[in-house]
């Protein structure tokens, strides 16, 4: 039996993604059914080349499928406008990314200011930072933060307009594994605190156990969908 739409944030069904590269036609995606849950955090592990950052791009709005089925809480996004897929983007979803794209003349507070100006009904910047353990540094500027505070500063951009859905594209990819934990222990608590629905793209099988659910593609196909029978906190991660 199906689950019910108060439960489900987004439901894909059969979703193709090709690509046109010269005379070669590359299938990125090849018939996949994915659903993320309200308040859920789900893993999407697979090498390069598997799909998984192209199903997260179509899962929020920066992608449309070839051929399949989206929708967001009931409502088709199957064949959008792009004035739907701007609205779907601007209120519901937040992006985290394996490069922050921080501007270096804005200080954490103004980054972060930016998309909250955006929104309908932001927390406040500063706090988005304390959230992620910044409140200290939001006048610094990204030049004089480390790796992972710059992250956790695009972190609080991501989620200052209180999305349902935080979508992760290889957020630790760029640092080590001790300021990598880190990370994932904010988007850990963001996902506890506030309930925001996560999917964190990785090719690090390590992480999976973070999650409630680890969903394995391969191939442009989902090759496995568990749930861990127990979270593990970020903290207790290693690779």
């Amino acid at each position: 039996m199906s689950e019910p739409w108060a439960a489900t944030a987004i439901r894909a069904s059969a979703l193709v993604k090709t690509y046109r590269m010269g005379e070669v036609i590359v299938e990125a995606l090849r018939g996949v059914d994915f659903d993320l849950k309200e308040s859920e955090m789900v893993v999407l592990l697979g090498p390069s080349g598997s799909g998984k950052s192209t199903l997260l791009n179509i899962l929020g709005g920066l992608d449309v499928p070839t051929s399949g089925a989206l929708a967001y809480e009931g409502r088709d996004l199957s064949h959008p406008t792009e004035e739907e897929l701007t609205d779907y983007r601007r209120k519901h979803i937040g992006f985290v990314f394996q490069f922050y794209n921080l501007i270096p003349s804005l200080t954490a507070r103004e980054n972060v200011a930016l998309v909250a100006d955006l929104a309908e009904a932001p927390m406040s910047p500063d706090d988005a930072l304390e959230l992620v353990g910044l409140g200290a540094r939001s006048d610094h500027y990204p030049s004089q933060m480390s790796g992972g505070e710059q992250q956790r500063v695009a972190i609080a951009r991501g989620i200052v307009k209180k999305p349902e859905i935080l979508l992760c594209d290889e957020p630790t990819g760029a640092l080590d594994a001790t300021t990598g934990r880190l990370v994932l222990e904010v988007l850990d608590r963001v996902n506890r605190t506030l309930g925001t629905s996560v999917a964190l793209v990785t090719h690090n099988a390590a992480i999976a156990d973070m999650g409630d659910r680890v969903v394995t593609l391969a191939d442009g196909r989902i090759a496995s969908d568990r749930a861990n029978a127990e979270r593990r906190s970020a903290e207790t991660i290693s690779w």
